[in-house]
This record gives structure tokens, C-alpha cells and sequence, in this order.
């Protein structure tokens, strides 16, 4: 790491704007690490920031202790990117060791570096800059300032910004993105998401939004047309049987409603999506299958019986696509106190599939078996036709 060493060197002092450690080996340890420095005391320190799901941790480290812990950090981190009044730097390490360090030297718009040590928040989405699609769809004024009761939803929007970051390296940069956002509604996210990728990354994207109503389809079709989005487009329909495209890169479905969401899963698992990003709603159908002789004292009260049951259908969602090949996270989306559907399942594709009968014991345990189980007896069914 002796690169990474003279990386260091130059770039962790005052002028370090933000480092952040991401893409873990082993899917137990922090999702990423924010490290930047504060001022305590009248010294510089540097505060780490580890996410850990739902919980954020914080440290402080001395200069010496800070380049150790980077050291130590990318031995177990596959990727470390630098933001600096001095320039940027990305550097990746791969499965077999490799590492490559790419470094572009100027400065990145920022005049003062931040060393509060309670700065405000960094949104992805900048509230201080009037965004055309923010202002038409209530959330800014014409002077470009976030509406005080739209505040709940540009917060989340940035959260859900923040969940495609720290998965950007899994898709390709070397051709365009196909993502399809299933349930679209008004699409706050869907015009968040091109305007994350295209304008804020560069990427080369084509985001399909789908939705059954035709009301809200048109309108977010002449709102595309007025920004002049190429590469975003918006059609009713139903994700089930929808056959627009042979190949998409990540489908989006928020709170699609109780099974619609299993359909979704489905569809994504058959186009062999690298991301899947997924909040539930709705989950109704284990509420009626669930039975268990040795759990009937709790699920004989209906609101408990319903919340497991909702969790139940979640945690074997998750299961269900490990056993597809892919690395499953179940996040907190937004706090409780906006909306108690607030689980949202990440899933990216791996390749390496789970073995499926311990979730299948637990069906047959508790007596369900949610459509998406369902779904996958039938694909292996028509597999098996057609060997």
C-alpha cells in the first residue's frame, strides 16, 4: 500500500474536504466510512463516520492514528474516494489484490473546507440551487427554496440518492444504464434519479418510468419533454408484462403495493438486474397463510400478527433473492415518524447463489408461501421443460 501511503500524505490535512471508504469485502462490516477533518479544541482532528445500516458511528483520530486506520480500512474496503481543495482521488482495489489510483489535481468548487464539528447536512441535492423539476413538482419556490412542508420530501429523496452512491460502482460506466422505476406515481425519485446520474455523474442512463395511471403518466411526460430529458421516459403499464426492453440494470419499485412488489422482484431476477432497490408496501397475503400451532398465543392478536407477518414477507423476499445470487440489505428508508413503511430491500447481483432450503423450512414452519416463492417454482419449472 505504498501508494496509498503518499496519497496520504498529501491529501489527509486541513484542505481534505471528504474521504469516504466504500464497497466492503464482507457484507458484516460498515457500508462505507466518512472521514473528514474538525476542528476540537483548537486542533485538527478527523472524524470518522461509519454506517452501519440504520446507525451512524462516530470517532475521532489524531493525524498519525487517522492514516492508520485508513491503512487498515482499505485492507478490508475495495474502493476510497478523496475530495480535496488540492483535487480529487478514486482508487480501487480489486478481488486479486490489484490496486488503481486515479487522480485529477484542481479544486472542486469549494473555497473553505467546513471544520465544525456539527456542520450541516451535505445533501446530494444541493438546497441552496433552483432545480427546474423540484420547482414544477412543489418541493422548491420559483426562487428556487425549499417549500417548508416539502422539507420531509426533499429529505427523502436525498436518502434514496444516498443508497444508489453507495452502489454507483456496481453498474457499468462504459455503455448506457437501463434502469426501470415500477410505480413511479409523480416520480419525485424517478426525475431525482436521472438528474443523480446524468447531470450530477455523467452517466449515460435510460430511466423507464411505469405507472397505471394515465393521468399522472401524461403529466410526467410533458414535464421530461420540457426539461428536454432525453433518455427519460414514462408509459402506463405493469411491470409484470411489460416487455419494452430485454435487459435492465436496476429497477426501482417503491411501495408497490402488497404482491405487485413480489411481480417486480421477479421481473428484475429475469432480466438479471445488478441492483434492485425495493420498498414494500402493503404486504397483505402472509397475514392470511400464516399459522403455527406453537406461535398461536402471540398471532391470536391481529396488529401483532400483522407486523410479523409484513417482516416475515420481507426477510423472505431477501432470502429468496440471496438464493438468485444476490448480496440483500434490508435499510431503514425514512425515519418512523413519516411512514411506518420505512424497510427497504437493496439487493445487488453477485453471482454466488444461497442455498434455499433453510427459508424454505421456515414456509413450512409458519405454514406460507408468498407469491414470489411461487414465481420461482414456476421459472424452475419452465427451466426445467426446457432442458
Amino acid at each position: 500500500m505504498s501508494e496509498l501511503k503518499q496519497v496520504l500524505d498529501k491529501y489527509l490535512n486541513n484542505q481534505l474536504i471528504h474521504m469516504i471508504i466504500s464497497n466492503p469485502r464482507n457484507r458484516d462490516q460498515a457500508a462505507k466510512i466518512n472521514l473528514r477533518p474538525v476542528m476540537m479544541k483548537n486542533n485538527i482532528v478527523f472524524q470518522a463516520s461509519e454506517y452501519q445500516e440504520k446507525k451512524v458511528f462516530h470517532k475521532n483520530y489524531s493525524h498519525k492514528e487517522a492514516a492508520l486506520a485508513v491503512l487498515e480500512w482499505m485492507e478490508q474496503y475495495r474502493q476510497l474516494e478523496i475530495s480535496s481543495q488540492i483535487g480529487q482521488v478514486t482508487m480501487r482495489v480489486s478481488k486479486k489484490g490489484k490496486v488503481t489510483i486515479k487522480e485529477k489535481i484542481g479544486t472542486v468548487g469549494v473555497k473553505n473546507v467546513d471544520l465544525s464539528h456539527n456542520r450541516k447536512k451535505n445533501y446530494i441535492l444541493d438546497p441552496t440551487e433552483k432545480i427546474e423539476f423540484l420547482v414544477d413538482l412543489g418541493v422548491q419556490t420559483r426562487e428556487g427554496k425549499i417549500v417548508a412542508s416539502k422539507y420531509d420530501k426533499f429529505r427523502q429523496m436525498n436518502r434514496f440518492l444516498e443508497f444508489i452512491e453507495d452502489i454507483l460502482p456496481k453498474l457499468p460506466r462504459d455503455r448506457e444504464v437501463t434502469i426501470l422505476d415500477f410505480g413511479c406515481g409523480k416520480s419525485y425519485l424517478t426525475f431525482a434519479m436521472y438528474h443523480y446520474f446524468k447531470e450530477l455523474k455523467g452517466y449515460q442512463v435510460h430511466i423507464i418510468g411505469l405507472d397505471l395511471k394515465e393521468d399522472v403518466i401524461a403529466e410526467c411526460s410533458r414535464l421530461s419533454e420540457k426539461y428536454g430529458y432525453e433518455g427519460l421516459d414514462f408509459y402506463v403499464g405493469d411491470i409484470a408484462g411489460y416487455e419494452g426492453v430485454e435487459k435492465v440494470d436496476m429497477v426501482v419499485t417503491l411501495h408497490a403495493c402488497d404482491v405487485a412488489t413480489d411481480y417486480a422482484l421477479q421481473k428484475a431476477v429475469n432480466w438479471g438486474a445488478k441492483v434492485i432497490l425495493s420498498v414494500p408496501c402493503c404486504q397483505h397475503e402472509l397475514n392470511q397463510q400464516i399459522e403455527n400451532e406453537l406461535l398461536a398465543p402471540i398471532l391470536e392478536y391481529g396488529l401483532i400478527k400483522e407486523r410479523i407477518a409484513a417482516l416475515v414477507t420481507d426477510a423472505l423476499r431477501a432470502q429468496i433473492l440471496e438464493s438468485n445470487g444476490y448480496q440483500v440489505q434490508i435499510l431503514e428508508f425514512i425515519d418512523m415518524e413519516h411512514t411506518p413503511k420505512n424497510i427497504l430491500i437493496r439487493a445487488v447481483k453477485k453471482g454466488k447463489a444461497k442455498d434455499s432450503r433453510n427459508y424454505e423450512e421456515v414456509m413450512e414452519f409458519l405454514h406460507v408461501k408468498p407469491t414470489l416463492a411461487v414465481l420461482q417454482d414456476r421459472k424452475e419449472d419452465k427451466e426445467c421443460v426446457k432442458a
